[in-house]
């Protein structure tokens, strides 16, 4: 069973779209329709007070994601306007760090690649695109690169996968590729591939197993018992949980842990990999854990079914 242990008065004047911690849990950004980015510093003990208030998107603010913290105090915000923000906060005050607007409609996700890869964020639109921007800390410029037509009639979402090394798998030490995978309205879940740094995205593999749109997919951030990890949810009320041993390049399986009674909009791993956080159109949140005998077990208040 759930508990809340504090509440949160934001003061956004319409609906919520996105709350995020950022890695050590002293930040809490919000971002809302009302077009506007909220900060506030969270204190050990729970409680939490407003820092900052960003401005700059010019329509509803969809979705937002925090750099690691090695590269200091770094947020991404994606709205309906087609841009991408990146604010970066020194003394205590946000600035706005870069503007990335070659998106020609909605960016609906961003997030920001495993500290491994450098200072790396991935973006995702409706005009069926993706896009990769990496900092290069000799030039002071961002390098972009773009897959135009990732998915028919937009991507919804995009998830990195954890930076692995071979030697985990094989005794090699060689590092994977980088990959990510993305959602869109296409009903397909896809991974994509890029074999080293400035190498062109390939597609690597296309999963198919919900009926309708995909609103969310997250790549589990841990590797375990030699086996990656994908969850993605839509439309179709489904929570679907994809899983492949060894490197990621073998077959994927797919299996249902949950047909909700309406659509399902997001989801997420814990940092362990063994708790998934579903939510959606009902306004509940369940969650799915998987115990030592590799059983998931769902809890939603004080019930539980055994999978």
């Amino acid at each position: 069973m759930t508990t809340v242990v504090s509440r949160v008065e934001t003061s956004h004047t319409d609906a919520i779209n996105d709350a995020q911690l950022n890695y050590h849990g002293t930040r809490l950004a919000t971002c809302s329709n009302d077009r506007s980015i909220k900060v506030f510093d969270v204190k050990p003990n729970g409680q939490s007070y407003p820092m900052a208030e960003l401005s700059g998107h010019a329509g509803p603010v969809w979705k937002l994601s925090w750099a690691h913290p090695r590269f200091d105090s770094v947020l991404a915000s994606a709205g309906y306007d087609k841009r991408v923000l990146l604010w970066q906060e020194s003394g205590g005050r946000f600035s706005q760090l870069h503007e990335y607007g070659e998106h020609e409609a909605s960016v609906n996700a961003v997030a920001f690649a495993p500290h491994q890869y450098g200072l790396v964020l991935a973006t995702a639109s409706s005009d069926g695109s993706f896009a990769v921007l990496t900092f290069d800390y000799d030039t002071k410029q961002w390098a972009v690169s773009r897959v135009t037509q990732a998915h028919d009639q937009g991507v919804n979402a995009i998830s990195w996968a954890p930076a692995v090394n071979l030697g985990a798998f094989e005794g090699r030490d060689e590092a994977a590729p980088r990959r990510l995978v993305t959602a869109g309205n296409d009903k397909l879940v896809k991974i994509w591939s890029q074999s080293e740094p400035g190498a062109p995205w390939q597609l690597e593999k296309q999963l198919a197993g919900h009926t309708d749109f995909v609103r969310d997919v997250a790549w589990c951030p841990v590797v375990a018992h030699d086996t990656l990890s994908i969850a993605s949810c839509g439309q179709d009320r489904a929570l679907l949980l994809w899983r492949c041993r060894g490197t990621g390049d073998g077959e994927w399986s797919c299996k249902q842990l949950e047909r909700a009674e309406g659509a399902l909009w997001h989801v997420s791993w814990s940092q362990c990999g063994s708790i998934l956080a579903l939510s959606g159109e009902d306004n509940k949140i369940v969650y799915w854990k998987e115990n030592l005998q590799r059983e998931w077990i769902r809890t939603a208040g004080e019930d539980e079914q055994r999978q």
